[in-house]
């Protein structure tokens, strides 16, 4: 359940909604002063108490005259036998150990207050027999300046949808405490899941006050659950991380960026999964051949070739052939080749192209009379434009004249929809035919920054500046959004970019500004963590995203369009930049080379896949990828095998790959690699800019039959770097992911 937005103006409605039980004993505890203080130690300028309570163990955090937070670090029905402290490990700020009836405790503390005041509380349970919990409490609750948790008010911003970020991003007005962002550490927690045989979905949320981290238990029903905590094995039950800066923010815009600030400093709290290297090269060269030869992959219609959108299934569609059109362009362009497919696909895109309508259309005049041809979905108009417009501006005519044809009508129904999209709707005479969805009552609420980015586009061919105003009214019509923008994944990332390129051109500040609020509501719908729930455990799932914004799912187009239009976000920043956006950014598409693998048949077990295809068939032969992969282990691959996907391997080989000229190798990198320039014979110097604290993957891949050279990798200040990995075919660097690199070989 999404709280985005819930307001809490006067502690009389918070009384008058009702009080659970523990708001009441935290409160009546709380004035009673009551709770043993075990611990006090300094939060920047705050200070924690560690107290004991009759049935808890607490954090409070407060900052004098302006309120607080109570963090419940411990539950025990019936209260703790005996707590006491232990030994810190290195980097904890305290260590404790309670005992009760239902087993041990350990909770551990670790804090940073030099810029924004982090604090962080990992709690560990060691059942004393198989344990069954049919409930724990929520953990968060606001306190006012007299520690009242129903009379402390303010905003939950954005609070955990489904299987994304177990996160909490809210702001305590009066008192006016500031900001806060908690995380829940979820991948701590797959041994609780896998043995409750539980999900953490929309597990972060509550009901103001009662905040945070709601632990899934199996439902209580007739017949109790059956799958207890073993005895005597410990077991992550929380990993809750919190966030704080003072002062609430003014507008949206702050908001967003100090989510996207706060949610950096908890991102590199976490202990990262590893990524490993994939050969994009190989696999770009199969996915072509498939394409190419594979009855499956291809139809003829009017004398020309198409794309299916699926294996053998559904019909072809303007968005499918430019989503293969355009990176085949890439992949050609950057391995110096001409791919004679893309020029097959490019000669039957008239066909799409309607003279009475003046623009493009979804499908081919002869579409079965199962299909309604005159219905589009707001972003299916614009995406196939996208796509014109990256071949028109790398020079391709023929893409510039149909791109030129179609993009008024583009503008028309922008105008028409007042730049606020519905769902679907009719082209020939725009009557909605799906207002909005029902998860959220809105419609394509990003569909707007698509649009602006294909209007960037258009000034960029043509200098006229109606597309530029275009592109200003899609944005501006946008304000307001705040955590609600996201409809559709790599929609919200091209608005980002969007923005982004606005303020190049405008210099206008609030474009950069608004960049942060699509990338708040990107990365609210990201997965931040790893799950390792049922079939999830064959598969990478950190930093997905899943595709809209009520989808069970991460899907693979979305996965690497985004990580396009984050290239362009990249390439057009500089140092005005927030530089956690940067960070967050760079680690979505460090993280997307190595999770996209996993969407292709053929690197799942065969027991991971669906049996049920809602399209086509999946051929595990095929090099084309699954449009669907499951935090929960769900069956991967029910929507389908999409074809219209297989432009993610080209994409991802001619970003991440790079020809050294005159050499036997290759070189990978898993950030972009920003500026880079041949400064000898056998030297070349490369710059990346991810997260100032990040770490990136550097390989030199062996192109040919001559063995690899010796290396010397070291950064700009000398300091030499020892391979990570070394083999005949590739050598592996741990590089930093902010810098300039020296790469020198013999």
């Amino acid at each position: 359940m999404d709280y985005a937005g819930q307001l809490v103006e006067k502690a009389d409605r918070v009384l008058h909604e009702g009080l659970s039980p523990y708001v009441l004993s935290l409160r009546a505890e709380l004035a009673a002063q009551s709770m043993r203080v075990m611990e006090t130690f300094p939060l920047g300028d705050m200070r924690v108490d560690v107290c004991q309570g009759c049935d808890s163990l607490w954090a409070i955090v407060r900052r004098p005259g302006q309120g607080g937070l109570a963090l419940r670090l411990a539950f025990a029905p019936g209260g703790f036998e005996t707590v006491r402290r232990q030994r810190a490990h290195p980097g904890e700020t305290l260590r404790l150990r309670a005992d009760s009836a239902m087993g041990r405790h350990v909770v551990m503390l670790k804090t940073d207050g030099l810029d924004l005041h982090r604090f962080r509380a990992t709690v560990d349970l060691t059942p004393a027999a198989p344990l069954l919990l049919p409930f724990v409490p929520r953990d968060l609750y606001p306190l006012d300046a007299h520690d009242d948790p129903a009379r402390a008010s303010g905003i939950v911003e954005a609070a955990q949808r489904g299987l994304n970020a177990g996160l909490l991003y809210f702001h305590i007005d009066r008192p006016e405490l500031g900001s806060v962002l908690y995380l829940q550490n979820l991948t701590a927690m797959n041994a609780y899941y896998r043995a409750t045989h539980t999900t953490p979905a929309g597990a972060v949320g509550g009901l103001w006050p009662e905040l945070g981290y709601l632990p899934p238990t199996p439902p209580q029903s007739g017949t109790p659950p059956t799958a207890p905590l073993p005895k005597g094995k410990p077991v992550t039950i929380s990993d809750a991380i919190l966030v704080l800066r003072d002062r609430t923010p003014p507008d949206e815009r702050d908001s967003a960026r100090r989510f996207i600030q706060m949610l950096g400093a908890a991102y590199t709290a976490l202990d990262l999964p590893p990524v490993e290297y994939h050969d994009w090269v190989e696999r770009a060269g199969r996915t072509l051949d498939d394409l190419d030869t594979s009855p499956k992959a291809t139809i003829k219609h009017y004398g020309h070739r198409y794309a299916h959108p699926y294996t053998q299934a559904e019909y072809p569609d303007s968005m499918v052939q430019m989503a293969l059109i355009a990176p085949m362009h890439d992949f050609a362009l950057w391995r110096d080749t001409p791919i004679a497919l893309q020029g097959e696909f490019e000669a039957g895109l008239e066909k799409f192209y309607d003279p009475a309508l003046k623009s493009i259309r979804r499908y081919l005049p002869n579409v079965g009379k199962d299909k309604d041809a005159d219905a589009v979905d707001s972003w299916y108009l614009y995406h196939p434009l996208m796509n014109l417009g990256r071949l028109a501006i790398a020079g391709n005519d023929k893409a510039r004249d149909l791109f030129v044809r179609s993009v008024d009508f583009g503008i028309k129904a922008a105008r028409h929809f007042k730049y606020k999209w519905p769902i679907q709707y009719n082209v020939v005479d725009f009557s909605v035919i799906t207002r909005v969805a029902g998860a959220d009552d809105r419609g394509q609420t990003d569909v707007g920054g698509m649009y602006a980015w294909v209007m960037l586009q258009g000034y960029e061919l043509t200098r006229e500046d109606r597309f530029l105003h275009e592109a200003q009214a899609a944005i501006d019509a946008a304000e307001g959004m705040r955590f609600n923008l996201n409809y559709q994944a790599n929609l919200t990332a091209w608005g980002a970019a969007a923005c982004l390129r606005l303020w190049r051109i405008t210099n206008v500040e609030r474009y950069r500004e608004q960049s942060y609020v699509y990338l708040a509501s990107f990365f609210h719908n990201c997965v931040i963590w790893e799950s390792e729930i049922e079939r999830a455990a064959s598969y990478r799932n950190f930093l997905g995203v899943t595709c809209l914004q009520d989808a069970p799912y991460m899907a693979i187009y979305e996965c690497f369009d985004s990580f396009c239009a984050f290239e362009h976000y990249l390439r057009d920043s500089g140092p005005e930049l927030e530089p956690a956006a940067r960070m967050l950014i760079s680690e979505y598409c460090r993280y997307a080379l190595d999770r996209a693998w996993y969407f292709y048949p053929d690197a799942l077990p065969a027991d991971a896949l669906a049996t049920d295809n809602r399209n086509g068939h999946i051929d595990r032969d095929l090099s084309f990828p699954l449009e669907d992969l499951y935090v929960d282990g769900q069956p991967a691959g029910q929507v389908g095998q999409e074809i219209y996907g297989a432009g993610a391997a080209l994409v991802f080989a001619s970003r991440a790959f790079h020809t050294v000229a005159d050499s036997p190798f290759r070189l990978f990198c898993d950030h972009f690699i920003m500026a880079s320039e041949r400064t000898g014979e056998r030297a070349i110097s490369v710059m990346l800019e991810g997260g100032e604290t990040c770490a990136a993957m550097l390989a030199m891949v062996r192109t040919g039959r001559a063995a690899l050279p010796r290396f010397t990798v070291q950064t700009a200040g000398g300091d030499p770097l020892r391979p990570i990995r070394r083999g005949k075919d590739r050598v592996e660097y741990r590089v930093p992911a902010n810098g300039r690199l020296i790469l020198s070989w013999n």
